[in-house]
Order: structure tokens, then C-alpha cells, then sequence
């Protein structure tokens, strides 16, 4: 146990390698920009107070969104996924793998649960112990289940996911900013610096206007820093834009998720705009803030259909309930209520010739709940 726990110190610290140097990176470029650029660099103090007043407006978004996606602790699945004591034991004494299926379907019935694995089994954690809940998977890194789980990134440190995709987000966004405006800014003095300064001749650079070696060094290297993030973090922002606008995470654009009619990776897609509410949430004056306003509550999900599940039992003894945004209605909604949902009207035949009429609740994640 000793070795294994002072394993795990050395992974959770090294772990932090990577948000360490983006941090020095950060910290080096503000140096540079600020003092090597701005008081050392630029003798005009007109252009030096518009700089300065623009730049630390970018640096605050960024680091605010950067560190607001580190510390937002992943959102997990609650105690109701969890197997009981009585089911947990159970499930492992039985070998077969049929009647254990049968058992986390008599579990599942409780929960609003609509996708299922390639095999079209209940999608069950052996490492958590619970039933994973519609777009929820196990990081294998923070060995944890997270609810909406995109992917682990090493640059944060962290899951990013439900609690934070937001942030992660708006992170890549500030980030192309910040370097997009350092390599404007600097780009006329980066030009002379290299055209002129590079000359061993030096009568050929003007006196009192280009400072010394040093400032040439952070000057030339922080164009190339900048421009160099910039790419590189253009592509996978675009990515995510576009993940944003399908309403799909990394893990389900190279898997699709698996309802009980099959395989649809549109399964999640309700619109455009309402996929970016999805993230973003509905009011737009604080689409660029990293607060969070994600609409939902990371356990269902609006679809496009979710038939109701015949395995949940008899509908004529259950009552229909919708999930928006954390709240369980159960009638149909109001028009104040229906912001994520459209007009359409899903029905599904049940057992024995029975129908469920679902008006008012198309669109979204079922939950069924006995009338007793």
C-alpha cells in the first residue's frame, strides 16, 4: 500500500509539470511585453498607455478563464447511480453475465438512463461501482466518472467537462487573443529588430531608438512565442467551436453514443443555437465571462427523440416527468419554460398496445416514476 500511495504523490505531482509551464511562459511573457516592449521598447507614451490598457485587459481574461477551468472540480454522478449494498453484493457473486445485466436493468429502471454500450448493455463502472449516466465516462487519469466528459487535458490538469467546458472554452478563445495581440503589437518592432539589429554593422541602426541586445531577445522571442500558441491553439479551438455547435463532446465525435435504437452521433444535436445555450446558457451577456451558466444539471440531456423504454415497466402505472435544467415537471411546459425545447410532440407505442403521450416534453431526457 505504501509504495502504491507514494506512487500516486509522484503521478498527482508530476501531473503539474505541465500547468507549471505554462504558467512560467505566462509570467515570462508579461515581463517581456510590459517592461522589455512597452517602457524599454516603444518611446512613444501615447501608444505605450493604449497598449498597456488593452494587453491587461486580455491577460485577465485569460488567466481568469485558465484558472477558473483548473479548479472547477469535475461533476460526478450522484449517490441514486450507485448499486445498494444488497445489489452491489448481488452483482458480484453473480458470474453470468446475463443476470447481471438483469440486475443493473432493475436498477436502471429508477434512473433516466438512455444510452447503453456498442453491445447495447447498461454502461456500468466496475471502478466507481455505479451506473454511468448518459454521456458520462471514467477518466482513467483522476479516476473518477465525470457527468458530460470531453476529455482529460494535461495543460489544466483536470477533466474538462460538465462543471467546466465553459471554461475550457472561453479559455482557447482568450488565449488566441492574448498571442494574436502580442504578435500585432509587436510585429513592427520584431521587423526592425531583425531587419536592422541583426546587422553587425551598427551604424546602420538609429541612435536612442533600439534598445539593447537583451530587449532584442525578448522582443524577437516573444513574436515567436506568440505566434507559435497561436496557431497551434487556432485548430483546436475551431475543433471545439464545431463541437460546440453539434452538441457533441471529443469522446462522442469519435464515438457515437449508443441509444436503444442504435448508434446516433446527432443523438444530442437540438440546434444551433440551442446547442450553444447548452454550453453557454441562455443569457448572451455572460457568453464571454467564465461564470458558469450551463443550462441542465450533467444527468439528462435534451435529444432529438428518446423513445420511452418498454423495460421501465407498464406506463399505464407511471407518470411521465420531463427534466430541464435541474427541474422535474410534471406536466407539459410552459412557454417560459420551454426555451430549450422545440413544439414537436413524440409519442411511443408501449406493451400491449398501450400509448404514452409525451406532448409538451418532446425533445428531452424522460424520467419515469412510479405512481406509487
Amino acid at each position: 500500500m505504501a509504495p502504491s500511495h507514494a506512487l500516486r504523490c509522484c503521478q498527482r505531482g508530476l501531473s503539474w509539470i505541465p500547468v507549471i509551464f505554462i504558467n512560467l511562459i505566462v509570467c515570462w511573457s508579461y515581463y517581456a511585453y510590459v517592461v522589455e516592449l512597452c517602457i524599454y521598447t516603444i518611446p512613444n507614451t501615447e501608444e505605450q498607455v493604449i497598449y498597456l490598457i488593452v494587453f491587461h485587459s486580455c491577460f485577465f481574461m485569460f488567466i481568469w478563464s485558465y484558472w477558473k477551468t483548473i479548479i472547477s472540480k469535475p461533476a460526478n454522478p450522484s449517490k441514486e447511480f450507485c448499486l445498494s449494498n444488497s445489489e452491489k453484493e448481488l452483482y458480484e457473486k453473480e458470474e453470468r453475465p446475463e443476470a447481471k445485466q438483469d440486475i443493473l436493468k432493475k436498477v436502471a429502471r429508477e434512473l433516466p438512463i438512455y444510452t447503453r454500450t456498442g453491445s447495447g448493455a447498461i454502461r456500468y463502472c466496475d471502478r466507481c461501482q455505479l451506473l454511468k449516466p448518459d454521456r458520462c465516462h471514467h477518466c482513467s487519469t483522476c479516476d473518477m466518472c465525470v457527468l458530460k466528459m470531453d476529455h482529460h487535458c494535461p495543460w489544466v490538469n483536470n477533466c474538462v467537462g460538465f462543471s467546466n467546458y465553459k471554461f475550457f472554452v472561453l479559455f482557447l478563445a482568450y488565449t488566441m487573443l492574448y498571442c494574436v495581440f502580442i504578435a500585432a503589437t509587436v510585429l513592427q518592432y520584431f521587423i526592425k529588430f531583425w531587419t536592422l539589429c541583426r546587422r553587425r554593422a551598427l551604424v546602420h541602426c538609429p541612435e536612442n531608438q533600439l534598445p539593447d541586445t537583451q530587449t532584442k531577445f525578448h522582443v524577437l522571442f516573444l513574436f515567436f512565442v506568440a505566434a507559435m500558441f497561436f496557431i497551434s491553439i487556432l485548430s483546436l479551438f475551431s475543433y471545439h467551436l464545431w463541437l460546440v455547435g453539434k452538441n457533441r463532446t471529443t469522446i462522442e465525435a469519435f464515438r457515437a453514443p449508443v441509444f436503444r435504437n442504435g448508434p446516433d452521433k446527432n443523438g444530442f444535436t437540438i440546434g444551433f443555437h440551442k446547442n450553444i445555450t447548452q454550453v453557454f446558457g441562455d443569457q448572451k451577456k455572460y457568453w464571454c465571462l467564465p461564470v458558469y451558466t450551463c443550462l441542465g444539471d450533467g444527468y439528462t440531456f435534451p435529444t432529438r427523440l428518446v423513445n420511452i423504454d418498454s423495460e421501465q415497466g407498464n406506463v399505464e402505472h407511471q407518470t411521465i416527468k420531463c427534466t430541464v435544467d435541474g427541474q422535474t415537471n410534471g406536466r407539459p411546459l410552459s412557454e417560459s419554460q420551454n426555451h430549450l425545447l422545440g413544439n414537436d410532440v413524440y409519442s411511443e407505442e408501449q406493451k400491449g398496445g398501450s400509448h404514452a403521450n409525451s406532448e409538451g416534453c418532446q425533445n428531452v431526457s424522460v424520467t419515469m416514476e412510479n405512481d406509487s
